[in-house]
């Protein structure tokens, strides 16, 4: 007897994988040093610290048990002072919602903000998993150029004077992931008037904020204006294990995301939310280790660009790393990054080329590379490795 394969929803046929997911497929061998990952130091989480809160969560029977689905409310507490000394004005706890990781709460805000077809402007080049999101809810996205001040505004502003009517603007505020730049206060302030005059609502996702090395990011895009919903996220400063992410948004889109979530997981792990809070309330601790984390990586970020300088010279320009966790490159000398990758694998060393962030294809003569997770030593060696294959591709 013959049978039919039940179908799949429709929308998964123009979904692919994240190329930066297949990419690391490649990467575990132990002689090839990465810079394709986007991961924290293992080395730099804190173990005990995170041991210790773990002993006294269970020290009782909640931390075993459901919790709220917007989180267990302790937790939201700490969140909320967090991001009212963040914003300068009061967060209400009501206004904090704890997500499982910044990215699901990306994934529900999407199902809450977005019917299909609907306007999503992302910068250009984009972070990859707010593609994925945008994608499978079915809208049209439209792409916005960076440059060393953020999004540009202007081409937003005429993109608007077209009569095109984003339902959302998504933006990755601080060190962006790919591209490396921090959005001026200049452009923050004026994004979040462009979203009150047109009525969109700005997504900041910021996951790095926190990670400066000269000087502190900029006031969110959110301290300008209440359609702006930020999203953060325990992953990049104390470990991505917590799966502990949060939003702050007006009331009315907590609670709709709130009816979501309760649809795609009920509620988030007490145990991880009870660690998370004892960390983050625990200010004197979270200040000495997130300095710590800066040191590090503003070292190993000097070293990469300083390595890239020195092997290319003007055959590449690359940013200037003051934060988080990549540096974006731009070869002069015309060469393909998705072409120049094998070479560079065969000599040992990853990366993600560019084309991976693009809307539209482009960007194959660029490249993200992430520097948190090799010393200063072995990130110069990476660079010899790349100058290597990059010799060999164009011999």
């Amino acid at each position: 007897m013959s049978s039919t394969n039940p179908p799949l929803a429709s929308k998964l046929s123009g979904l692919q994988s994240s190329a930066i997911r297949d990419l690391l497929k490649l990467t575990t061998r132990a002689e090839i040093i990465s810079l394709a990952g986007g991961l924290p130091d293992a080395e730099l989480m804190p173990r005990e610290r995170i041991a210790k809160a773990a002993e006294g969560a269970l020290s009782g029977t909640g931390a075993l048990q459901y919790t709220e689905s917007p989180g267990w409310a302790p937790l939201r507490a700490v969140l909320a002072e967090r991001e009212s000394a963040r914003l300068g004005r009061v967060v209400p706890v009501d206004e904090v919602f704890v997500t499982h990781g910044s990215q699901q709460a990306l994934s529900l805000l999407s199902e809450v903000l977005l019917d299909p077809g609907a306007l999503v402007v992302v910068e250009d080049p984009a972070y990859v998993g707010a593609l994925q999101v945008f994608r499978a809810a079915g809208a049209r996205i439209v792409a916005v150029p960076l440059d060393a001040e953020g999004m540009r505004i202007d081409a937003l502003r005429e993109l608007l004077a077209r009569g095109e009517r984003p339902a959302v603007v998504h933006t990755v505020s601080n060190f962006h992931n790919p591209g490396g730049v921090t959005m001026s206060p200049r452009r923050r302030g004026e994004l979040a008037e462009l979203a009150e005059a047109h009525g969109f609502w700005v997504i900041e996702d910021d996951p790095y904020g926190e990670l400066w090395f000269d000087s502190p990011a900029p006031a969110p895009v959110a301290t300008y204006s209440r359609n702006v919903i930020r999203l953060s996220s325990a992953s990049k400063i104390i470990a991505p294990t917590l799966r502990v992410g949060w939003m702050v948004a007006p009331d009315r889109v907590c609670r709709a995301v709130e009816l979501l979530k309760q649809g795609a997981d009920l509620c988030g792990s007490a145990l991880t939310q009870q660690i998370a809070a004892d960390l983050l309330a625990d200010e004197t601790w979270l200040t000495a280790h997130v300095d710590t984390v800066r040191t590090t990586y503003s070292t190993r970020a000097k070293a990469l660009v300083h390595a890239v300088r020195t092997a290319f010279g003007d055959r590449i320009t690359c940013t200037d790393a003051t934060g988080g966790m990549f540096v974006w490159a731009d070869f002069a000398d015309g060469t393909d990054t998705g072409a120049l990758l094998p070479h560079a694998l065969n000599e040992g060393v990853a990366y993600v080329p560019g084309s991976a962030f693009a809307v539209d294809g482009a960007y194959r003569e660029s490249m993200r590379m992430c520097f948190t997770t090799s010393d200063a030593s072995t990130l110069e060696q990476a660079i010899d490795r790349l100058a290597r294959a990059h010799a060999r591709a164009a011999g």
